[in-house]
């Protein structure tokens, strides 16, 4: 069990199965490939709702685009908008490539978020919202697990996680970590708002996140 965890916690680079895609680029994808892509954004965008319904907290980038929309008088639409766009151009140096996964990745999150809020329970008891968020950051974990391994491209904030673990040789769970922490510090200073769920998901969602790649890659070869 601790050489699991170990392994689980030092883990540097995403897993190639068979229905992995060859390259990001690829627009010809096997059906499986497709079909696990979009099966582990929707568990990812599920996941993202638990943790809004669960109204302890919203995620780090939220705080951060809080913040800045508080100092810039910007909505949090634009200033969501600018630091996607920032966090893109930081893919060059890292040489990370987008694919369908990433244009995916920005639309079915969305579709699922929202259509998700009408049908999950917003719990007023703190352990259930506790556990609520809990199961959140696993099931984005697993989600992330499928998505990334299919290799069709990240979302921009994974996209700087995966670049940033090659180029630090550092581990994913390390690396998502630290950028998290980063976020939500700057986002903190700005203005924005921290609960007690944006820490647990910050402290949190590196090692679900490599989680979920060893389950997906011991399991769905």
């Amino acid at each position: 069990m601790l050489k699991i965890l170990i392994f689980i916690l030092t883990l540097k680079k995403i897993p190639e199965l068979q229905w992995s895609s060859k390259y990001e680029y690829n627009l010809k994808p096997k059906k499986i490939t497709i079909f696990y892509l979009i099966f582990g954004l929707i568990l990812f965008g599920f996941g993202e709702a638990l943790l809004v319904t669960a109204s302890i907290g919203v995620s780090p980038w939220f705080v951060l685009h809080q913040g800045l929309a508080f100092k810039t008088g910007y909505t949090i639409g634009i200033t969501t908008f600018i630091v996607s766009i920032v966090v893109l151009l930081l893919w060059f140096p890292l040489k990370q490539k987008p694919g369908i996964g990433t244009i995916l990745n920005a639309i079915l999150i969305s579709v699922v978020i929202d259509l998700s809020l009408f049908i999950l329970p917003y719990p007023k008891e703190f352990l259930f919202q506790f556990l609520q968020v809990i199961i959140g950051i696993l099931i984005i974990g697993i989600g992330s697990g499928y998505y990334l391994i299919a290799n069709l491209g990240p979302g921009p904030r994974d996209g700087l996680m995966v670049g940033l673990s090659k180029q630090t040789n550092q581990s994913i769970a390390f690396v998502r970590t630290i950028l998290e922490l980063s976020v939500v510090g700057i986002g903190f200073l700005l203005g924005g708002i921290v609960g007690i769920g944006t820490i647990i998901y910050a402290i949190c969602i590196g090692f679900s996140v490599s989680l979920g790649l060893f389950l997906v890659g011991k399991f769905y070869n």
